[in-house]
């Protein structure tokens, strides 16, 4: 497979949302391109962000085309703001009937997505069940999960090795290798460009979470605090990757050898692989202070059904049709492209592509190590928490002060979400 390309916006950090944004300086400029051009029944309207890997766009078309029950658009949302547009194009009568995104509440509590339960349930014991809970409120399930990403180090095994180095176990010691392993030419660590993607990895590996089991925030600790004042040093040492011309979801900084360590994710070691052979590994978020233990995000997307649409039927029986009954090409999207794990236990037993190698020892991490969405963790109190990264680690603020700024502005969400 061909290196990740096309995209310029960070896939799984999530940026503000702008539910008051006008939408029509958005979407003028998206690639809108009908799965299917003439035929019987409902039109339908489809988001998806641009994936990076080759090939994603022409299978999503591909799978639209093949339904008979209605016309499907696929609008392929590229640049850096897809959750802008996305929030933006809801508020107008051009909204789309099905998008993808993260299970987040706020979209349950303003009624935005439908109730999925009835064309779930019938299969819900084949899906991970921590999928099922991640989309779950008051017994209702919103969302089907289309693919599971792990997320994770790589580094190479050779490397390490030349340089003596053990597979760091705690951020003392990935901030000690990324020192051994910086020359003139290559950094020793990329943690993405803004740094934000490591924010929820390091609050868990801090022994924290970002909210508690009754929705109460559960980040600002002193092991957080920490961890946030050792990313600082990392930050000022000038053995970080800080100016990539690709960002953390792409493997390029880390195949072109800019970089000795990369957080990345699992859908990018296809492009590895072809890149690097088999001198590539995967490690955890390192143990955060002394309580810690060592954390994986289990990032991913999901579809939903846009509760406001005038074609509301049509468009739950679509997601049904392709989501829940098409297996083939439920398979096809998790695997053929970049490698991501399928949330249907079924199709992930018989993945052969993840049962060896490097895919493997992904699988292995995101069961032993994995945290899934919580769907009460919304854009704006991720929002609060990439200020506590900007300011603190790139800005030198105090990190109790602006954990205790977050944990406020968490909190107000919080009272807003759940009285």
């Amino acid at each position: 497979m061909s290196a990740m390309r096309n995209v310029n916006w960070d896939r799984r950090t999530v940026l503000r949302a702008a539910m008051g944004m006008a939408a029509a300086g958005g979407l003028a400029a998206c690639g809108g391109n009908t799965g299917r051009s003439s035929g019987s029944g409902d039109s339908l309207v489809q988001y998806f962000h641009a994936y990076g890997e080759a090939g994603t766009e022409q299978a999503i078309k591909r799978y639209a085309k093949a339904y008979k029950d209605a016309n499907i658009t696929t609008q392929w949302i590229t640049g850096n703001n897809f959750e802008q547009k996305l929030f933006a194009a809801l508020l107008t009568k051009n909204a789309p009937d099905v998008f993808e995104f993260h299970p987040q509440i706020q979209l349950i509590k303003s009624g935005q997505v439908a109730d999925l339960t009835d064309i779930i349930e019938p299969v819900k014991s084949d899906f991970n069940q921590a999928d099922i809970t991640s989309h779950t409120v008051d017994g209702k399930i919103y969302g089907v999960r289309m693919i599971d990403d792990p997320q994770f180090f790589f580094y190479r095994p050779s490397v390490f090795e030349k340089a003596k180095i053990e597979v760091p176990q705690t951020l003392e010691e990935l901030i000690e290798a990324a020192d051994k392993l910086t020359t003139s030419k290559v950094k020793g660590a990329f943690l993405g460009n803004d740094i934000t993607t490591v924010q929820n990895p390091l609050i868990w590996s801090a022994g924290a979470d970002t909210l508690t089991a009754d929705n109460k925030p559960a980040f600002n600790t002193d092991a957080v605090a920490e961890g946030l004042t050792q990313l600082r040093g990392l930050f000022t040492s000038g053995n970080l990757l800080l100016d990539s011309p690709t960002d953390w979801w792409d493997p390029s900084a880390f195949t072109q050898g800019l970089t000795a360590i990369q957080w990345c994710g699992m859908w990018a070691m296809p492009a590895m692989i072809e890149a690097l052979g088999d001198d590539i590994g995967v490690f955890p978020f390192p143990k955060v202070g002394s309580a810690g233990k060592q954390s994986v995000t289990n990032g991913g997307w999901s579809m939903f059904v846009n509760a406001k649409s005038e074609n509301l039927e049509a468009a739950k029986a679509y997601v049904k049709w392709l989501w829940i009954d098409q297996k083939k090409y439920q398979e096809d999207w998790a695997l053929s492209y970049g490698f991501h794990i399928p949330p249907r236990t079924s199709i992930a037993q018989s993945a052969t592509k993840l049962k060896t190698g490097l895919p493997a020892e992904g699988v292995k991490l995101f069961n032993e190590f994995g945290h899934f969405d919580n769907i009460g963790w919304t854009q704006a109190m991720i929002a609060a928490v990439n200020d506590v990264m900007a300011n603190s680690v790139r800005k030198n603020a105090d990190p109790k002060a602006q954990l205790a700024t977050a944990e406020k502005k968490v909190d107000a969400e919080l009272k807003k979400l759940f009285g």
